[in-house]
């Protein structure tokens, strides 16, 4: 039979199962944190700043193990420190919460790290490539046939955008797109006669650990109109969580919002009611 809770005026010993958990959910928020900044401001190397924060989270799971142990200990023998064990399990499913919701997208999305509006002949890296000479990381050729099947069974509706301006204007809005998102520009080159094809490539940043993704934007004429062709691609791992597809469809989106509103005929604006009765009587 278990026994019961010692007042809460009493002194009672406190379960060291609780406070083990409350440490290592406090230690692993610490390695957390510290492991994201590395990566993100690059004091490291990649794989050991990865290595220390795949640490923290296991400890974090190791956490939830002991202060569910904690938790059947201090329900045989009545000690305290159920304020520790809630602390740590409050602190362990927030640092998990993240990286379980990636753990889902890994396996419901494909493994696909470029995605592109047009995989037959998708926009080149030029000034990228030589950010990808680095190792371990992903070349600056298109990923190929496999890359582009797969693309179009998870994200059909990523295709190229046509718009009913001129080159330039495309290029206008495609820039004032990637300078508002903050992305780092690597390269930009407006449209030039005769071919009138203009080119942006940029760098973007994953908003948690800071991975860097890289993004190649061309705009070529198309008739009396342009069309914009965008491609984005992680720079590390094969997989890339959705990230670039939801990159690329949230551009197009942008770019036909910004194209319709500066298409859009202007409205004149009505005369004065007393202008207005002088021109009928002129009638």
């Amino acid at each position: 039979m278990a026994r019961r809770f010692n007042s809460p005026y009493q002194t009672e010993p406190v379960s060291p199962l609780a406070t083990w958990a409350r440490n290592l959910a406090l230690f692993s928020l610490i390695a957390g944190v510290v492991s994201i900044a590395i990566i993100r401001f690059g004091f490291l190397e990649l794989k050991p700043a990865l290595a220390t924060f795949f640490g923290a989270l296991a400890c974090a799971g190791l956490s939830i193990v002991i202060a569910f142990s904690g938790f059947a200990a201090i329900w045989q023998n009545g000690s305290g420190g159920m304020l520790r064990i809630l602390f740590a399990l409050v602190l362990d499913v927030a640092i998990l919460a993240y990286p379980g919701y990636l753990a889902v997208q890994y396996r419901k999305l494909p493994a696909i790290h470029d995605i592109t509006t047009d995989p037959i002949d998708p926009p080149r890296y030029d000034a990228l490539a030589r950010l990808r000479a680095g190792d371990g990381a992903n070349p600056a050729a298109y990923a190929g046939l496999y890359s582009a099947e797969q693309q179009q069974a998870a994200y059909p509706d990523i295709e190229p955008v046509t718009l009913d301006v001129t080159p330039q204007q495309a290029f206008d809005a495609a820039l004032k797109l990637v300078t508002r998102r903050k992305w780092l520009i690597i390269d930009e080159r407006p449209p030039q006669p005769p071919r009138m094809t203009g080119k942006i490539e940029a760098v973007a940043r994953t908003p948690i650990m800071g991975f860097r993704e890289d993004i190649a934007i061309r705009v070529t004429a198309d008739g009396a109109g342009s069309r914009v062709d965008i491609r984005s691609s992680s720079r590390y791992f094969e997989h890339d969580f959705g990230t670039n597809a939801a990159r690329v469809a949230k551009l197009i989106d942008d770019l036909n919002e910004v194209a319709d509103s500066s298409t859009a005929p202007v409205k004149k604006p009505a005369a004065p009611v007393a202008v207005q009765a002088k021109e009928r009587g002129k009638r």
